[in-house]
Order: C-alpha cells, then sequence, then structure tokens
C-alpha cells in the first residue's frame, strides 16, 4: 500500500501504513512503516519485517507517554 505522496506521509490519525521494498544496496527486503497517533503525532522507520516495525511503534508509543506525563 502506499504510504506517502511526494515524500510526504498520507498516515491517518490512528492508522497504520506500510509498505515492502526491495534495497538493493543491503540486498533484502525491507519494510517502510508510518503510524499517526490519534493527536497526529508521527511515528516512521525501516526495519526488516512488520513486526520489528510494530515493536519499535510500541517502545516509542511508550517513551512518548512518559514525555507527555513529565510535562504535565
Amino acid at each position: 500500500m502506499k504510504s506517502d505522496i511526494n515524500g510526504c506521509s498520507t498516515c491517518v490519525p490512528g492508522e497504520e501504513r506500510y509498505e515492502r521494498f526491495y534495497s538493493p544496496t543491503l540486498r533484502a527486503y525491507r519494510v517502510q512503516y508510518d503510524y499517526r497517533t490519534p493527536d497526529g503525532e508521527l511515528f516512521s522507520c525501516i526495519a526488516p519485517t512488520l513486526e520489528a516495525c510494530r515493536q519499535r511503534r510500541e517502545r516509542w508509543l511508550a517513551e512518548l507517554a512518559a514525555r507527555k506525563e513529565m510535562t504535565a
């Protein structure tokens, strides 16, 4: 699924988008992953698998929640 237009993420709040691609440099497949929180914060990464992307997202969400608690 296409996740950007001219390099800008089209991920709507509360959704994830991902696309599998082949990297000739790495000679391996990777997943480009975007997730936008309901508040509009964008998380984006590239990892070997969709599961790895989702694990990174969960760590990022935990860190984001901790930062928001510190400023509240």
